[in-house]
């Protein structure tokens, strides 16, 4: 496809000004070798967006060290999903201040969900004076400009529009892998369901162009990336009310078909959105990966529909069958919220019998958190936290059971395997299956990041194999 520029918002020029003013003034302040610190909270679009921030610090003369003491620009990027997550960051924060007395010129940015919240900004305007800025999810290719402006004596800084701009494409990128890497392909979402802030934080549904897409999974392909994950808050809306005529679907195939040997995965779907359409597309292409992240959060139809969540029990076990039947060995992983506000033990018995019918491979298990701003942080919640503990320490015992037949049900099957890390045993090597499933086998270091089939031949707390 030829890629149509004037309909693409790219990386501002005067960004790349500031940053080699920035670079200037970074050795003035700092010394010949300015050090960065980017700390990330939260998802894998968390972890995508820390990517493109270290970029730009890159571009700017930065190079990074992991302790935060010994730092001359520190930022958080932070989550807003659950509370223990905002807790963990005004602690840490709160620590800057220690190591802004012994290193009274260091930066503190605060940035992510968390800094596009109201309340959160005036908290750290009130409440932490050596924040030097405080940036929203849409501002951040702006970085450059904002640092420039903080080190040459401007106030502190409070950026936070959410517009719903257009995406800025081509902001300089430093990963942080060389076998598994992030792309993303959309921002922001359109669900509202009750307990989630990120419309709030994060905008309404965008998608990126579909070429831009694949000239950056072309050059991730061409670095040697083996194993390539597409983002989104809910990809099955991918291309929803754009004009390009390319939907999720039609994107997966659009990758596969790019030469290399290289797995595609994805995340996050939501099941209002999964069609037929895309599990025959995932049936199709031999590059994408047989694993489904479906979040069904309750198996409760009352519970659902208070989440405003759009599908009933019958609808999500209706696509778990129709995922089966196209693919016998899909591994099935899910999102479940236990406690939500008005749940009885008897929601909670609806979820757990899912759970045991479906058999997932894993669960992302979570007891409710109250976001402010969101529509169920207001509604009546009777069960004690005790409960809710009782009800969680119940669910995870059934998937732990489930988790070992399942894994049992491995033992003399073989998987192709991608070696992507040194095993925790001398000689041995850790990879994923297609499913996403962690195997342990001895392998030489030079396998690393190499496809191999790997024989099941045992389960202790992970699967155990053998290379054929």
């Amino acid at each position: 496809m030829q890629i149509s520029l004037e309909k693409i918002s790219l990386f501002p020029p005067e960004q790349y000004v500031y940053a080699e003013q920035v670079r200037a003034l970074a050795k003035d302040i700092f010394g010949e070798n300015p050090k960065a610190c980017v700390v990330t909270y939260g998802c894998q679009q968390n972890v995508s967006d820390s990517e493109h921030y270290k970029g730009m610090l890159s571009l700017m003369g930065f190079s990074f060290i992991d302790e935060p003491s010994e730092a001359d620009f520190i930022l958080y990027n932070t989550c807003a999903v659950r509370g223990h997550a905002e807790d963990r960051v005004y602690g840490n924060i709160g620590v800057v201040k220690n190591y802004k007395r012994k290193r009274p010129n260091t930066i503190l940015a605060v940035c992510g969900c968390m800094a596009q919240q109201d309340i959160v900004a005036e908290r750290i305007r009130k409440s932490y004076p050596y924040v030097d800025m405080v940036l929203g999810t849409q501002v951040q290719h702006r970085l450059p400009e904002f640092l420039y402006k903080r080190l040459s004596g401007s106030n502190r800084i409070f950026e936070r529009q959410l517009d719903n701009a257009d995406i800025i494409e081509d902001i300089p990128l430093s990963r942080d892998g060389r076998l598994k890497g992030w792309l993303p392909i959309m921002y922001g979402c359109n669900n509202f369901c009750t307990y989630c802030i990120v419309p709030y934080v994060r905008g309404r549904e965008r998608s990126r162009h579909p070429d831009m897409i694949l000239k950056e999974a072309r050059e991730m392909v061409a670095a040697g990336f083996k194993d390539i994950t597409l983002l989104g808050q809910n990809v099955n809306s991918y291309g929803n009310g754009c004009d390009f005529g390319v939907d999720f679907p039609d994107l997966l195939r659009m990758i596969n078909d790019i030469p290399g040997d290289f797995r595609i995965r994805f995340m996050t779907s939501h099941p209002k959105d999964c069609t037929i359409k895309l599990l025959d597309a995932m049936r199709d292409c031999e590059k994408v990966a047989k694993h489904l992240h479906l979040p069904f959060q309750s198996g409760s139809d009352r519970i659902l529909k208070l989440m405003n969540r759009k599908y009933n029990r019958e609808t999500y076990l209706g696509l778990i069958k129709a995922a089966r039947e196209r693919m016998p060995d899909i591994s099935l992983t899910s999102d479940i919220i236990v406690g939500f506000p008005g749940e009885t033990y008897e929601d909670f018995c609806d979820t757990i019998s899912l759970v045991n019918e479906v058999k997932f491979s894993s669960l992302f298990t979570f007891i409710y958190s109250a976001r402010t701003g969101t529509p169920a942080a207001a509604m009546e919640d009777p069960a004690s936290r005790e409960e809710k503990g009782i009800w969680f320490r119940e669910l995870l015992l059934a998937q732990e059971k489930i988790a070992k037949e399942n894994s049992k049900n491995f033992i003399g099957k073989t998987f192709r395997v991608l070696c992507d890390d040194f095993g925790k045993k001398e000689g041995y090597m850790s990879g994923h299956t297609s499913g996403n499933c962690s195997v342990d086998f001895k392998a030489k270091k030079e396998m690393l990041g190499k496809f191999v089939d790997v024989k099941i031949t045992d389960y202790t707390n992970m699967l155990i194999g053998e290379i054929i």
